[in-house]
């Protein structure tokens, strides 16, 4: 059965909870779920109430549920998990700079969170997790990216804790997401529309992995077919250069260099050379296999639906400036519509 054949089926008469569902993955996947399948429960698990009232207002069906908890409360997120089949792991403090000054706060969403998602998902017996990660957890230089690379492992050894038990975890890794809350666009198109004559630019070289947030969506989706357990899914997405994403949002405004921030880098990888000997090439994606050996061998180049990748090349990586693929100024233009 392939991919097509089976997600008509794989989410219908499910319970799928997302922790830190209001933010912009969770209310996208929200919507392309209900859009596409028919799913038993849907459960938001987050901290804000605000913002689950205001997705309430939107999102009303029958199958909606809200839950307010924080990942760091194991015991509400076992009272949440209850009766759960499929779990996707979005919530974390994510903006860079805050990390650097609240670093404790940071460790403790991001990784005693990791950890109390994946103990809450093997004592409710949920099947499936995947743990959404990030570029920059790659090779990391910033407090964010070092916690997310630790959750990302957590999620990993996760499979090596469940004995017999039928619980599974894998992790989703990509880029920079067009338009998302706290990302460049937004905040660009908001300097001009309050009248500023120049964008600030870190540096005119960089790139960045760019895609839209329906693909990631679906991105995370099709993993849930496609997972075995302990692998990173890696998405082939296109990259962008700053200097063309500013022509793209407007080609007459001026730009002004003020330098590279502490921890960004002027390129992003996603998989790093050092990861070569784990990593498979499949037709869309790379997977990174776990670095570590379960108690149940698994073929990592066929996937659960069938699909097969094969070893990169010695030395290969993953890199937003080297990517073959960067999207013109008009192609730019049209996502950020």
């Amino acid at each position: 059965m392939n991919y097509d054949e089976k997600r008509v089926t794989v989410f219908n008469n499910r319970s799928i909870l997302i922790t830190g569902g209001t933010g912009s993955f969770g209310k996208k996947f929200i919507k392309i779920l209900l859009e596409k399948y028919q799913p038993k429960k849907v459960i938001v698990y987050s901290r804000d109430e605000l913002k689950q009232f205001e997705m309430q207002q939107i999102f009303n069906q029958p199958c909606m549920r809200y839950f307010i908890g924080d990942v760091r409360d194991e015991y509400r997120l076992e009272q949440a998990f209850y009766g759960v089949d499929y779990v996707v792991h979005a919530a974390a403090l994510k903006q860079v700079p805050a990390a650097e000054y609240n670093p404790m706060e940071c460790i403790k969403t991001n990784v005693n969170g990791a950890q109390n998602v994946i103990n809450a998902a093997i004592a409710c017996g949920v099947q499936k997790v995947i743990a959404l990660s990030t570029d920059k957890a790659a090779n990391p230089i910033n407090l964010y990216g070092a916690t997310k690379l630790c959750s990302d492992k957590l999620f990993v050894a996760g499979n090596n804790l469940v004995g017999d038990r039928p619980t599974r975890f894998s992790v989703v890794r990509y880029g920079n997401v067009v338009g998302s809350r706290g990302s460049v666009v937004p905040f660009f198109k908001n300097l001009i529309k309050n009248g500023t004559l120049e964008l600030p630019i870190t540096d005119e070289r960089m790139t960045r992995f760019w895609l839209r947030l329906e693909d990631g969506v679906d991105f995370v989706l099709k993993n849930f077919s496609r997972m075995q357990g302990g692998e990173t899914f890696i998405p082939k997405i296109p990259s962008m250069r700053i200097m063309d994403l500013v022509k793209a949002i407007d080609p007459r405004v001026q730009t002004k260099i003020v330098g590279i921030r502490p921890g960004e880098k002027l390129h992003e990888i996603m998989c790093p050379a050092d990861t070569c000997y784990e990593t498979l090439e499949f037709a869309d994606h790379y997977v990174i296999k776990p670095s570590i050996s379960f108690t149940q061998a698994v073929d990592y180049t066929r996937n659960a639906i069938g699909e097969t990748g094969n070893p990169v090349d010695d030395g290969f990586e993953y890199n937003s400036g080297t990517n073959p693929f960067f999207l013109t100024v008009e192609e730019l233009r049209e996502m950020n519509k």
